[in-house]
């Protein structure tokens, strides 16, 4: 065969993106990622629908515990799709999070083990957390249960979880605001498509809010972006207006937009344990050691 011919075939599309992943996962296998020396509680949130919240929980989650890290994940959305991902029960008769947030169960009573990765637990939500917004409005220190009962855990664990990932409905309701107590970050999930920015500056002004007079310790410490197709124009130019608006919270990574991201919940899984070698899986991989790296931005007087 020519030469030029194998040139021309060792540069198509198909091998270079085979070349890219290799030396992605090369990249990601040669260091591993660092422990973080006190427990990092991270809510994410956005309040536009859509935009990969409970993908990003569970993608990232799985991928930190993969690396090794001991992880834990709170579904505090009604729909219960972070439990569903995880492959965790949470039938209407299953003990969840509304048990801790309404009825002052203890955290350790309703988590479960996920089958997903590592050393990777769940609080699930079930159908009944749907109604938690109304009851929560008679109850003492409405805005802290989640906070007071994630606290008491941690410290009466012998080996503190390294990481905790809230997954919020896409409102600003109590439970929303539980979640912003009970975290040291936020982590904002944007999509790069059309309005990507749109609502942002008032979640930042509730996030605000909260800091002032609930949770002084929260701190909007990471911007992800997420769907993004690199034919378009369009998510272009959203990347590098987010970019240009919170320089130092975006993340270098960029999750793409993809099919086998879509598909893994279906199966009961992350990406990561569906489809280990996508683009999505490593974009996490790759986002979750971002993360790690960067650690904790230091805060005074932090609990944990």
């Amino acid at each position: 065969m020519p030469a030029s011919t194998v040139s021309t075939e060792a540069e198509t599309p198909l091998a270079r993106e085979v070349a890219d992943h290799a030396r992605r996962r090369q990249a990601l296998a040669s260091a591993p990622l660092p422990l973080p020396d006190r427990t990092r509680v991270f809510t994410i949130s956005n309040q536009k629908g859509g935009v990969g919240k409970t993908t990003t929980t569970v993608n990232l989650a799985a991928a930190l515990a993969l690396s090794g890290a001991k992880v834990l994940v709170i579904d505090l959305d009604p729909q219960g799709n972070a439990s569903t991902a995880l492959g965790v029960e949470h039938r209407s008769d299953t003990a969840s999070v509304y048990d801790v947030i309404i009825g002052d169960s203890p955290l350790g009573d309703v988590i479960q083990a996920s089958p997903e990765a590592g050393d990777l637990s769940c609080v699930p939500a079930t159908i009944h957390l749907a109604g938690a917004e109304i009851e929560l409005v008679s109850l003492v220190a409405r805005e802290q249960r989640l906070r007071r009962a994630l606290d008491l855990h941690l410290k009466q664990m012998e080996e503190p979880y390294d990481y905790v990932f809230i997954d919020c409905p896409p409102s600003l309701g109590l439970l929303t605001i539980n979640a912003f107590v009970a975290a040291n970050e936020v982590l904002i999930p944007i999509q790069c498509e059309y309005y990507a920015l749109e609502g942002l500056s008032q979640l930042l002004k509730n996030i605000e809010l909260i800091e002032k007079h609930l949770n002084p310790e929260l701190n909007v410490s990471t911007i992800l972006l997420t769907m993004y197709d690199s034919r378009t124009n369009l998510a272009n130019q959203v990347a590098q207006d987010v970019r240009d608006h919170f320089p130092q919270q975006v993340l270098a990574t960029i999750i793409p937009r993809s099919v086998r991201v879509s598909e893994a919940p279906s199966y009961g899984q992350s990406v990561i344990g569906y489809d280990p070698g996508s683009s999505g899986s490593l974009s996490y991989l790759e986002a979750a050691a971002e993360i790690a790296r960067r650690g904790a931005p230091i805060i005074e007087g932090a609990r944990r």
